[in-house]
């Protein structure tokens, strides 16, 4: 059976080219996020929720990252953001068995596992050359892709990555709990998923968090405890509102979180109404 695509977080994925450099700088919102906190206590892998990972992960998440700061300068900081951002872009490359066009210089490859293939290396020479959060994060792309090579080996390297407090180790524990779902062993996933929605300050979104494991209780036959939590996140979601006392749309996770309810407690569903978009005619 075909596993499952999961997306990239959103924090490693796009470039953002400089006005004033010609060189295409990465700014991740991991980093991003570092540089603007570090003077209020003197940042994210994501989160944003919805699903994170790559090859694993959805969306996605945005934390803050207390008592790391960026050693390196500006010049080697920028060194760094490519480096990752490059092997990034192979980590992502198109997937096909027809080649790139005549003329272009994007990469395709093949199947997915030659892809992660080609991407572990370039990330284990951002490993081997840069420290601090970059070093980091290249080690937790490296788990991920080795998934596709020697599922055996990423595993373990998720589960190492995973016994650390800071936010690679979170994403790594989601990674590891939708590999150990994928690979059908529920109570270890659901025990990973309910460590995460345990902590304080999540790097995921709670919400994404808590869908999952709704999942997981779901599969189990868990239906009691499965339309709790989606009830939960739907509900709330409902009923948010934003700073003008207006209604806020439900996010994708929440209209999933009501999908899943009708399905399993109909009659649960109908209690969450969902608030009618705003007339763009202010009526």
């Amino acid at each position: 059976m075909a596993r499952k695509k999961r997306q990239v977080p959103e924090q490693f994925k796009a470039p953002v080219q400089t006005a004033d450099k010609p060189k295409t700088v990465y700014q991740d919102e991991f980093q991003s996020g570092v540089n603007r906190r570090v003077e209020d206590f003197g940042r994210k892998f994501e989160g944003k929720g919805r699903n994170v990972l790559y090859g694993l992960a959805a969306v996605a998440v945005l934390a803050l990252l207390i008592g790391i700061f960026f050693a390196w300068n500006r010049r080697s900081d920028a060194a760094a953001q490519t480096a990752l951002g490059k092997a990034i872009e192979t980590s992502q490359a198109q997937v096909s068995e027809s080649p790139a066009p005549a003329g272009s210089t994007a990469k395709v490859f093949k199947t997915e596992r030659e892809r992660a293939a080609a991407a572990i290396p370039e990330f284990q020479a951002v490993v081997d050359k840069f420290g601090g959060a970059v070093e980091e994060k290249a080690k937790y792309f490296i788990a991920v892709n080795r998934l596709k090579t020697d599922r055996a080996a990423g595993v373990s390297e998720l589960e190492a990555l995973a016994k650390a407090s800071d936010e690679v180790g979170a994403l790594s524990k989601f990674a590891l709990a939708q590999t150990k779902a994928d690979d059908g062993k529920l109570d270890e996933a659901a025990a990973l998923y309910q460590e995460l929605a345990a902590l304080s300050n999540p790097i995921l979104a709670k919400d994404t968090i808590n869908f999952e494991l709704a999942n997981i209780y779901q599969k189990q036959g868990k239906t009691t405890e499965a339309a709790d939590i989606y009830y939960n996140i739907a509900k709330t979601a409902s009923e948010a509102k934003g700073l003008d006392d207006k209604p806020v749309p439900m996010s994708q996770t929440a209209r999933q979180a009501k999908d899943k309810l009708e399905e399993i407690n109909p009659e649960r569903a109908k209690e969450i109404i969902e608030p009618a978009p705003e007339s763009p005619f202010g009526m």
